[in-house]
């Protein structure tokens, strides 16, 4: 990519030659990463024809839309690939402004949640996206116990599941435990076949899939067979210490007071605990009451403990998710 700086009067102008770009990747289907460009960058004017392109505006957000778009054409060279969440990661979007020009100026703070969590396979970045992610990656720096709460969409898990594999990389832990209740989400799956493994995988999925974009598949294999990485459902952790780990249980809204206490209480000295759930979809049987909001009642504002609720400006899912969640408000 040749890019040639040029000022005209008291305008600034950037010239970008893409050369041996695949323009029809760069772009997307139907030009919708173009359009979301010029979405992240509305003082700009941005104009592309052929392999050429223009950009023009204040000397700053040139200097910011240079650095981020370096980084967009650096990930499609590498990996002939980009999706559109590809492009939000890379070019570090906010409630649909460019922040690259925050990044550069906001203090340590601030920046921490920007940065990446930890690289997945296949150029994959994992990064705290919104606000209350960012809020998630500060606070299990200083808690011990951290409550994630939020609707569908909202990256609680994912970002619960990234937390977990940075502190294994930085050996900050030595094992990563994921956990959830297995509980049927609204109908009767009947008898499974297979052994205890086979019967309970379908309920973990999740998880997996988030292990999935952060580690290699044969590193990965390697640790689950070493029980570095262990999943199991919930009822598995009755009895147990957990100790020099990182444990994270999701949709705790299925457990009910008392398998939620049990969990709380298995915490070793040097562990740390993340519990993800969202109280708007609790697939319990009606006799058995929740026991997350009680978990949330009774242990707010104990030090070491926090409680973090994401809401639908923080799904990161297809943008329809949220206008789902918008649909159904309160059923």
């Amino acid at each position: 990519m040749e890019i040639i700086h040029l000022k005209l009067n008291d305008l600034n102008e950037l010239q970008i030659t893409l050369d041996a770009i695949n323009l029809a990747i760069l772009w997307g289907a139907q030009n919708e990463h173009f359009d979301y460009i010029k979405k992240q960058y509305p003082k700009l004017r941005i104009v592309a024809r052929g392999n050429e392109m223009k950009v023009l505006g204040d000397e700053k957000q040139l200097e910011s839309f240079k650095n981020s778009f370096d980084d967009v054409i650096n990930h499609l060279e590498k990996y002939n690939k980009l999706s559109l969440m590809d492009l939000e990661n890379l070019m570090q979007t906010t409630s649909g402004s460019a922040v690259l020009e925050e990044k550069m100026l906001a203090d340590k703070a601030a920046s921490v949640g920007s940065e990446p969590i930890v690289f997945g396979p296949n150029g994959i970045i994992v990064r705290a996206r919104t606000p209350n992610q960012r809020k998630m990656v500060d606070s299990i720096t200083n808690n011990d116990i951290l409550f994630a709460i939020g609707p569908a969409g909202t990256g609680k898990t994912y970002t619960a599941v990234a937390l977990a594999v940075r502190a294994l990389r930085n050996k900050e832990i030595k094992r990563i435990i994921l956990t959830r209740p297995a509980v049927e989400a609204g109908e009767n799956l009947g008898f499974l076949p297979g052994d205890l493994k086979e019967k309970v995988d379908p309920y973990l999925r999740p998880l997996y899939d988030a292990l999935d974009d952060m580690i290699p598949a044969e590193k990965l294999k390697g640790y689950l067979e070493n029980r570095t990485i262990e999943v199991a459902p919930l009822a598995f952790m009755r009895g147990r210490t957990l100790d020099n780990c990182f444990v994270i249980l999701d949709e705790a809204q299925n457990a009910t007071d008392m398998q939620l206490k049990m969990f709380l209480t298995r915490m070793g000295p040097t562990a740390k605990f993340i519990v993800t759930g969202d109280v708007t979809q609790i697939d319990l049987p009606r006799k058995n009451q929740s026991g997350l909001a009680t978990a949330v009642r009774l242990l707010d504002n104990i030090e070491g403990i926090d409680i973090i609720h994401l809401n639908g400006s923080d799904v990161v899912r297809h943008k329809l998710v949220k206008r789902i969640l918008e649909a159904y408000g309160d059923i």
